[in-house]
């Protein structure tokens, strides 16, 4: 039976320098040792139980104990029998407390089912207000909808997620490989180019690609980094801090545009674009502030659509008008740890 703890520390974000020392002390009670973000951690403890005497509860109070003995750093924590559930109860936890979430099934909807939807991972706003229109605001509501209704509401793929979910179903696993903290997208053009709408266009389809793997990974992005490689083999990179962290294309693309015009490029022979996202974190860390503009809803529902197209029909079945297939371009993608 697998133990899993999540933990959230209480500190600053000034004192992130911390965490090589608190991952540290985490891997002293095992080696598969998770950070979601600065403030979090998970770990998975199935191995560990023996080793030290103590259920997972008895683990996580001991950790607490250490880092705010040693370092000064409050913590809460959960535990269940799965990551989605720890992360759950640790949000609920008081700081210095552990709750913990039995492993029987009955223990699971016990915990789970009052809970208001909006709590299970990958449940936005939008999600929310679509359910609540249809009365299903707890984890219990949603769990007694058959199937085929809950993914006539949300769609194939999103409506068999929140279904498995709402049961306390979740298949992911602690991954004790540190994420990577950037990733780009490159396009060389077939020849040196000094069109700059035909600049603006690639940083659309490299922002639209970036996009559609920050929310396929679940994660989302602090800033934008764009790089313009001239045919003199210098380069150029600016870089802009987004309004809030997203993985949305439209707001990728404007950071993208934003950092491009700082260039002021006037006819310059370019070679290729390179564009970064910059400062990856959990998508469940995302915030999303209300606004007057009907404009990104609209833009922000089509994108939701065209994932579950692509996702169904292939990558190329839906992308903007902007960007009909230049025969002649060569698009190039790369992960990188920044």
């Amino acid at each position: 039976m697998t133990d899993v703890i999540h933990i959230r520390f209480e500190f600053p974000a000034e004192a992130e320098d911390l965490v090589p020392v608190l991952r540290r002390l985490l891997e002293d009670f095992t080696p598969r040792v998770q950070f979601l973000h600065p403030d979090s951690a998970r770990l998975d403890v199935t191995g560990a139980r023996r080793f030290w005497g103590r259920d997972a509860r008895g683990i996580a109070q001991v950790i607490q104990l250490r880092t705010a003995a040693l370092y000064g750093v409050r913590s809460a924590a959960g535990t269940a029998s799965s990551p989605m559930l720890a992360a759950m109860a640790a949000a609920l936890a008081p700081v210095g407390q552990v709750l913990a979430v039995g492993h029987a099934p009955d223990e699971i909807r016990t915990f789970l089912h009052p809970r208001p939807a909006g709590e299970l991972p990958g449940v936005g706003a939008a999600t929310s207000a679509t359910l609540a229109r249809f009365g299903l605001y707890a984890v219990g509501d949603v769990a007694a909808i058959p199937l085929p209704t809950l993914q006539r509401l949300l769609g194939a793929r999103a409506g068999r997620a929140l279904y498995d979910r709402a049961r306390g179903h979740d298949v992911s696993a602690v991954d004790s490989a540190p994420p990577a903290r950037s990733i780009s997208a490159q396009h060389r053009f077939g020849r040196d180019e000094l069109d700059g709408a035909r600049h603006r266009r690639v940083l659309l389809a490299l922002a639209m690609e970036l996009g559609a793997r920050l929310r396929a990974a679940g994660q989302i992005a602090e800033g934008v980094s764009v790089t313009v490689a001239y045919a003199d083999r210098s380069a150029t990179t600016r870089s802009r801090v987004l309004p809030e962290a997203s993985h949305h294309t439209v707001f990728l693309g404007r950071g993208a545009y934003a950092a491009y015009e700082t260039l002021g490029l006037q006819r310059a022979r370019v070679r290729g674009i390179t564009v970064r996202a910059d400062g990856l974190r959990a998508a469940d860390r995302a915030t999303r502030q209300l606004t007057l503009d009907a404009q990104d809803d609209k833009q922000l529902l089509i994108e939701a659509v065209a994932d579950r197209a692509r996702a169904r029909f292939g990558g190329d079945v839906l992308y903007p008008a902007a960007l009909a297939p230049a025969p002649a371009d060569r698009y190039r993608s790369a992960d990188g740890s920044g």
